[in-house]
C-alpha cells in the first residue's frame, strides 16, 4: 500500500493537474530582486539577536579579558584569532542570509513555459500548487520563503533563510566559525578565572569584581550553549552533504532517484571544485566545475 505522500505524487503526475491556465506569468525581474532577503519578522529578530550575541562576546573578550591582561603577546595572539573567527562567522551569516538558496522561478507553470520545455511523451513534471511553479526534482516548498527551494535542507530562522543548493556552504561555515569562537571564548574564560583567583580581582579587570563575574558567567553560558548547538548542527550538515541527502529527504524518507557519488565528490558539489582554501572563505562562491550537482539514475 502506498503512503499518502506517494499518493500525492501520483496525483501530480496527471497532466490535467498542472492546470497552467490558472497560473499568471511570473513578474519580470528588476534591480530590487538582485539581493535576496526574506521579510519574516521572526527570522529578522533571530538574525539581529545572533549579531548582538557575537558583539557581546567581542565586548567581554576584548574589554574584560584581553585589554587588562599583563601579557601583551597573549592579548594580541588571542585577540587576532578571536576577532578573525568572529568576522568570518558574521560574514558567513550574512552570505547565508542574503544568498538565494536556490528558489525556483515563481509562477512559471504557465502554458507557454510548459510548451517551451518540449517534454517527451511520458516525461513527468511536477507543479507546486502553492507558488504555481514547475518543481524540479529534489525541490520542496518553504512556507516561510513562499517559494520552492532546490535541494532544500531546512528553513533556519537564525539566518532568516532556507538552507538550500546555493547557500549551504555559507551555513556550514557559519556553524563552524560560531562553534570555534564559542570554544575559544570558553577557554579564555577559564584562563581568566584562574588568573583572577590567583591575583586580586580588582587588578584582573577594568570593571568591578561583581560586574566581571557576571559578564564572564553570561559569556560562559552563551559560549557553552552555542558550542553544543552549532557543533551538532555542523555535524549533521556535514553528514547530510556526505550522504547527499537533505534533512527533508531524510525526514520524509523519500525514494532515492539520484546517482550515488563519493563523499569527497559530494563535498565538492557544495564547497566547490577543486579543493582549495576557498572552501573556508564565505567570500568565495563555490565553483562546481566537474562536480555534477544532479546525477539521476536512469
Amino acid at each position: 500500500m502506498k503512503s499518502p505522500a506517494h499518493r500525492t505524487r501520483d496525483i501530480e503526475r496527471q497532466a490535467g493537474y498542472l492546470k497552467p491556465e490558472h497560473c499568471t506569468p511570473p513578474p519580470p525581474r528588476t534591480n530590487s530582486d538582485t539581493m535576496w532577503f526574506i521579510r519574516d519578522g521572526c527570522g529578522i529578530v533571530c538574525g539581529v539577536i545572533t549579531w548582538l550575541l557575537v558583539f557581546y562576546a567581542e565586548f567581554v573578550v576584548v574589554f574584560v579579558m584581553l585589554l587588562p591582561a599583563k601579557n601583551v603577546a597573549y592579548s594580541l595572539f588571542n585577540g587576532a584569532i578571536f576577532n578573525s573567527l568572529a568576522f568570518l562567522a558574521l560574514a558567513s551569516h550574512a552570505r547565508a542570509m542574503c544568498t538565494d538558496p536556490g528558489a525556483v522561478p515563481k509562477g512559471n507553470a504557465t502554458k507557454e513555459f510548459i510548451e517551451s520545455l518540449q517534454l517527451k511523451p511520458g516525461q513527468v513534471v511536477y507543479k507546486c500548487p502553492k507558488c504555481c511553479s514547475i518543481k524540479p526534482d529534489r525541490a520542496h516548498h518553504c512556507s516561510v520563503c513562499k517559494r520552492c527551494i532546490k535541494k532544500m535542507d531546512h528553513h533556519c530562522p537564525w539566518v532568516n533563510n532556507c538552507v538550500g543548493e546555493n547557500n549551504q556552504k555559507y551555513f556550514v561555515l557559519f556553524t563552524m566559525y560560531i562553534a570555534l569562537i564559542s570554544f575559544h571564548a570558553l577557554v579564555m574564560v577559564g584562563v581568566h578565572f584562574a588568573f583572577c583567583i590567583e591575583e586580586d580581582w580588582g587588578k584582573c579587570s577594568n570593571f568591578s569584581p561583581p560586574a566581571t563575574v557576571i559578564l564572564l558567567i553570561l559569556l560562559c553560558f552563551e559560549g557553552l550553549l552555542f558550542l553544543i548547538f552549532t557543533a551538532v548542527m555542523f555535524g549533521t550538515q556535514v553528514h547530510s552533504i556526505c550522504t547527499d541527502e537533505t534533512g527533508i529527504e531524510q525526514l520524509k524518507k523519500e525514494e532515492r532517484k539520484w546517482a550515488k557519488k563519493s563523499k569527497w565528490m559530494n563535498m565538492k558539489v557544495v564547497f566547490g571544485h577543486p579543493f582549495s582554501i576557498a572552501w573556508l572563505s564565505p567570500f568565495a562562491t563555490p565553483d562546481h566545475g566537474k562536480a555534477d550537482v544532479y546525477q539521476y539514475i536512469v
